[in-house]
């Protein structure tokens, strides 16, 4: 007599957790909300839902947020991704000799006009970063992040947030001997996934 009920039960928690992780996608993609977590609680408060087993996990929003980067910005998108990305080829051109790597939302393809391009710095020392920066005159704001490394440790790095012709880069500086190890993703909790200027070329061949 309890399966029947518990299997709507569960049918009903899929669909919330859908309904939920949609809406999330939508605060993402369109309120310029960065942090999962906050745009899964604002949805769920949204939608009336305050069962934490209904919320979806991160990669569940992620798929959301492609799928409605797919449906309701299939024009605009494309375009915006390879402008960021070109963006991004010309800022690692410029950091050649901290071994760039792009990552986050403009690697990933699920970028909006909200973005920043994100990359990874390797140096010495965080102040060859600022150096090169100073030397042309531009203008940072410094920061920093706590990264988890592993699932049991977490790593502060100092940070530098730069604007340049309308686009956002924000610049994590590593040291050297980082570039073997990359910090777990917020999404899947694997290794985050780090593109060389020569892996972006080939994606943006890729895509032409």
């Amino acid at each position: 007599m309890h399966a029947p009920g518990g299997q709507v039960s569960a049918r009903v928690r899929s669909e919330l957790r859908r309904r939920i992780a949609l809406e999330a996608a939508r605060l993402i993609s369109e309120s310029g909300i960065r942090d999962f977590a906050m745009a899964k609680r604002k949805a769920a408060e949204r939608l009336g839902a305050f069962d934490e087993g209904s919320l979806p996990k991160n990669i569940e929003i992620e798929e959301a947020l492609r799928e409605h980067q797919r449906l309701f910005q299939a024009d605009e998108h494309p375009q915006l991704v390879r402008a960021l990305r070109e963006a991004a080829r010309e800022a690692m051109q410029f950091f050649a000799r901290f071994d760039p790597r792009l990552v986050g939302a403009v690697l990933e393809g699920t970028a909006d006009r909200y973005s920043a391009v994100c990359l990874h710095l390797f140096a010495d020392t965080p102040e060859e970063v600022l150096l090169a920066l100073d030397e042309q005159g531009i203008d940072y704001t410094e920061s920093a992040r706590r990264l988890r490394m592993s699932r049991d440790t977490q790593v502060e790095f100092p940070v530098l947030q730069v604007a340049r012709d309308g686009t956002a880069f924000d610049l994590t500086i590593f040291p050297r001997d980082a570039i073997r190890q990359a910090p777990l993703d917020r999404v899947d909790e694997k290794p985050m996934r780090r593109a060389s200027l020569t892996a972006l070329d080939e994606l943006l061949a890729s895509a032409s």
